[in-house]
């Protein structure tokens, strides 16, 4: 994500909490809670975790300290080892981050790296414009020779001073780029024959996407086997990662970048899934309606990562942002924030997050005070108040076995090559609306409640991939299997008994490409015949159901985007999933309703989806919770969640052991716990002007409260054996000591 300037942040008023019903003592300083000793004591164990980061530009400051346990120090400079060494003298582990596309890389572009200009190597449109993100700073054609320069003048001072972590972002080619005499070069070398200018014919269009692809994966690669290998020799392990926007949204907005590839790349550990409201609230269509549907495509885009990493095992961190890169209203970034971070967590196995980019813009930033006033102002106390809520919690998520509520087993098909057919300008015989192709697989399933799940091609071949997949929706009419094993993994797969559901006309220009089911003695005329012929079914298959070995193939006669961009039309594929999962695959009956529901560790988590032809009823979720989406954390014994809403609750029912005091919600994070038979203490920290509010569950009613702040209150709550403490923050800490009898 890219940085965005702020301004100066201003202090706004103070919140006041509800008043306390004890006595509150206000110490003066951090003395009066020195550790507590003896044999009853007990210190709470806070070894360090690499668990949650963050991404800034900026050195450490008061105002952004937000305590988690990494920070990716952004953009090599000479005060680069100056930004860096204030966060680690805070406690951070401080890692490096840059783009690997574009940068403050004008030495190289104006000659100052080897006495040649290098404007000529950005990545420019049919009409010879360099595609710019900055004065300067074009988009990048990643050349040899560029390549040479980014591992001396970034990689290597970023180790020189210490970075264990390199994080290459956004490696991003543009669909509408592709003229410039960098890339015609490129394709020369690559192909073997002259440039052909991509606005030209669908298979110049794939040629040069495909192109895009391996350059960035090129230079990934050569980027990290550098940094690995220049790290043994300072005796330090190297980890190398990159983030990046789904494959989804690159698809959605025409940009080409290597994705899934990187889940096996040997010098990749891993990714950061650059999710957040920006890219979930591209509009999709459903039902006839194209619209912004931010949680269900947050749900999709969340998942497409989760799944390229899954049976490669790499690293995995999720990202969200509490605002987004356009200029909205808080109130809307509040709602957004919700359900992409509700999203992300619907994915348990991942529990690794970055949770904000760019937190000077989020804390200092002048956003409009709300959609009918354009008035601006600093972020509102309530919602700071919420987000370090929610970000702490992301310090305490567990990953978990748990799964969301539904029918589990369904899983669509993607692959690198839905970049490949995207163009910036009509191709005749092929129209892909907002990616409707992809989307008409998905929303009528995940409208319904369904929990799909997504498969990347490139991972076929390993056996993980298949794990607990029961039914496989395919389709090859906006993208193509990039090698003849993806197909005959798939073949196998269901011959072995899987079931596949496959739509699609195969009509569209891009079938007759000049690739590999067409060439070296294929002649295929579509990707797909080549498939069936594998399974021993008509290489033209019509409509209907084979049975193929131990497994089945469904084929409907129909592009997906069929069935999402006229009201009503999901039906057939809905019929035929629910016939291919129940009488098939035998995996049950096949739940559709209107809620995503999901217990991790001891948060619940819902969404209840609108236009939904199930159901328009809320949710009702009863017990006895903590609600962390508000930013006074109330007691409710009742959640309603309507339509379009999500929730996040702590269950109060699942603390193990209720002996324990511990803090359960808070807007800050808690160091230096101490527990004693009657006593808890520790030490809150969280960026300055920012409001804190915390529930602490204890096994006694207290006695005495001691908060080292000079404006604070608490409450005591009987019925969750809670107590709800309000302060202002501190980046130097606020100790408090609760005792009982």
């Amino acid at each position: 994500m890219k940085p965005i300037k702020t301004t100066i942040f201003t202090k706004p008023s103070l919140f006041i909490m509800t008043a306390p019903l004890l006595t509150c003592v206000l110490l003066s300083g951090l003395s009066a809670l020195a550790p507590v000793t003896g044999a009853s004591a007990q210190t709470v164990d806070k070894t360090p975790k690499e668990k949650t980061t963050f991404q800034t530009a900026g050195a450490w400051k008061p105002v952004t300290d937000i305590r988690s346990d990494l920070v990716m120090v952004y953009g090599m400079s000479d005060s680069f080892g100056q930004r860096l060494k204030s966060w680690r003298d805070h406690g951070y582990h401080a890692h490096y981050m840059t783009g690997i596309a574009w940068g403050e890389y004008q030495d190289y572009f104006t000659g100052k790296w080897d006495g040649l200009w290098h404007l000529d190597e950005g990545q420019k449109t049919m009409q010879g414009d360099t595609i710019w993100h900055g004065h300067l700073i074009p988009y990048i054609v990643p050349t040899y020779n560029y390549l040479s320069y980014f591992k001396i003048r970034n990689i290597k001072p970023a180790i020189d001073q210490g970075a264990d972590a390199i994080f290459l972002e956004e490696p991003e080619f543009w669909a509408r780029a592709g003229y410039s005499e960098a890339f015609k070069r490129e394709w020369q070398q690559y192909y073997g024959f002259p440039w052909k200018p991509q606005h030209e014919s669908a298979e110049n269009t794939y040629l040069s996407n495909k192109l895009k692809y391996h350059l960035y994966y090129r230079a990934l690669d050569e980027s990290f086997r550098y940094a690995k290998a220049y790290g043994k020799t300072k005796g330090m392990n190297v980890k190398c990662y990159v983030p990046t926007h789904s494959l989804l949204n690159y698809s959605q907005w025409q940009i080409v970048s290597p994705e899934a590839s990187l889940a096996s790349m040997e010098s990749c550990d891993g990714y950061i899934a650059q999710v957040w409201t920006g890219t979930s609230r591209e509009p999709n269509y459903f039902n006839g309606v194209v619209k912004e549907r931010v949680f269900e495509t947050a749900y999709l885009e969340y998942g497409c990562m989760e799944s390229m990493t899954r049976p490669t095992h790499r690293k995995m961190f999720f990202l969200t942002d509490p605002i987004e890169d356009r200029a909205k209203d808080w109130s809307d970034y509040k709602r957004n924030y919700q359900a992409t971070f509700t999203a992300e967590l619907m994915w348990p196995a991942i529990d690794n997050f970055e949770v904000m980019p760019w937190p000077d813009r989020i804390y200092e930033g002048l956003y409009n005070e709300s959609a009918v006033s354009k008035r601006k102002i600093h972020i509102p106390r309530f919602y700071s108040t919420q987000m370090q809520v929610m970000i702490n919690a992301l310090n305490d998520v567990p990953a978990s076995d748990s799964r969301v509520s539904g029918s589990h087993g369904i899983s669509i098909a993607m692959c690198n090559s839905l970049m490949f057919q995207r163009s910036f300008q009509p191709i005749e015989g092929y129209d892909d609306p907002q990616l409707s192709n992809f989307y008409g697989e998905a929303l009528p399933l995940v409208k319904r409640g369904v929990p799909v799940s997504i498969l990347h091609l490139e991972n076929t071949g390993y056996a993980d991939t298949w794990k607990d997949v029961r039914v496989l929706l395919l389709s090859y009419s906006n993208m193509k299997p990039m090698d003849e094993a993806q197909n005959r993994n798939i073949a196998q797969w269901v011959r072995q008994g899987g079931v596949l559901v496959f739509s699609g006309r195969d009509k569209d220009p891009f079938q007759h490409v000049h690739e590999w089911w067409n060439t070296n003695g294929k002649s295929y005329k579509a990707p797909s015949e080549h498939l069936f012929e594998l399974m021993g079914i008509p290489q033209e298959a019509d409509q209907g159901r084979y049975q193929v070995g131990q497994g089945s193939v469904y084929v409907i006669r129909e592009d997906p985007k069929e069935y999402v961009l006229t009201s009503g039309a999901d039906k057939q594929l809905v019929s035929t999933v629910r016939r291919a999962y129940e009488d098939d695959a035998k995996a049950g009956k096949l739940e559709l309703k209107n809620s995503f529901c999901l217990k991790r560790g001891n948060y619940l988590l819902a969404s209840v989806l609108d236009e939904n032809a199930v159901s328009d009823k809320p949710l009702v979720l009863k017990g006895l919770f903590i609600d962390l989406f508000t930013n006074t954390l109330p007691v409710v014994t009742q959640k309603i969640v309507l339509p379009g809403e999500q929730a996040f609750l702590y269950d109060l029912s699942r603390i193990k052991d209720k002996n324990r005091p511990q803090v359960i919600a808070a807007a800050s994070r808690q160091y230096d716990e101490h527990i004693t038979a009657n006593s808890y203490s520790f030490v809150s920290k969280s960026p300055k002007n920012t409001t804190n509010v915390m529930r602490i569950f204890l096994p006694k009613a207290p006695v005495n409260v001691r908060i080292d702040a000079l404006k604070a209150s608490y409450k005591w709550d009987k019925r969750s054996n809670t107590l709800l403490v309000g302060f202002e923050n501190s980046p130097d800490g606020v100790a408090v000591r609760i005792n009982w009898k």
